[in-house]
């Protein structure tokens, strides 16, 4: 049996100006905006080429082991490209503001690129949620 990560839940203060966030500035393809119950609302979207989403729901209450994210506190997530300049070219020229690229170096984070699966960068949504940007060496359908 295969266990796949699909969806990761990212909490946000403010759902359009998220969706308008990831679709226009991290370019993200929104999937679904929907009140799916009486008061609840999932907005699900994808980033380019993954086969797991993020989704912000509202109006749901915590989850079965009782705990609430507060917003801004996911940190962390990872995506993956096979040209971090290109990359970060991309979410600079739509308005995100993005990080140097940097590496593990003998002394802690330097910046530049560095070797294979050595290249970082990273940004936040307007809640502060962050994510990093790690170069890979080819697409993971060839990995």
């Amino acid at each position: 049996m295969n266990w796949t990560l699909e969806v990761v839940p990212v909490p946000v203060t403010d759902m359009d100006r998220a969706k308008a966030f990831y679709a226009d500035k991290a370019g993200f393809r929104a999937d679904l905006d929907d009140e799916v119950a009486p008061g609840v609302r999932i907005i699900q979207m994808t980033p380019p080429g993954s086969r797991c989403s993020i989704a912000m729901i509202q109006g749901l209450p915590a989850g079965p082991g009782g705990k609430e994210m507060a917003p801004g506190t996911l940190h962390g997530l990872q995506l993956c490209v096979t040209d971090i300049e290109a990359a970060r070219e991309e979410l600079v020229a739509r308005g995100v503001d993005v990080s140097p690229v940097r590496h593990v170096g003998a002394t802690g984070w330097e910046d530049g690129k560095g070797d294979t699966w050595n290249s970082f960068m990273s940004f936040e949504d307007p809640d502060g949620n962050g994510w990093v940007v790690q170069e890979a060496p080819s697409e993971l359908s060839e990995r």
